[in-house]
């Protein structure tokens, strides 16, 4: 049985980790303008090895905006490739870079 991760009101967490050359071209910071004016929460880090983990938690429609932009053509540096996986709903305010 698949757990439903979708909350009451729909809203959803999506995890993204971007690799490809991310680092050092604002990359985290177009992430936070991104989820700040969709109105979502969550994070944008960098990991041990280079890539950048994005959450994305809230209305659906707009996590989905925010993922597709995650690779689109205004996204600072070169994108490779952004996986996603969905996961349950956690408390969250505001987005925070790291």
């Amino acid at each position: 049985m698949t757990e439903d991760v979708t909350g009451p009101d729909g809203a959803v967490r999506v995890v993204a980790v971007v690799s490809g050359h991310v680092q050092g071209v604002g990359y985290r910071w177009f992430v936070r303008e991104r989820a700040h004016a969709a109105g979502l929460d969550g994070s944008a880090r960098t990991l041990a090895d280079g890539r950048v983990e994005v959450v994305l938690q809230g209305a659906a429609g707009r996590v989905d905006e925010v993922v597709a932009a995650l690779d689109g053509p205004a996204a600072p540096g070169t994108v490779r490739s952004v996986q996603t996986r969905t996961e349950p709903l956690q408390e969250l305010r505001g987005f925070t870079t790291a």
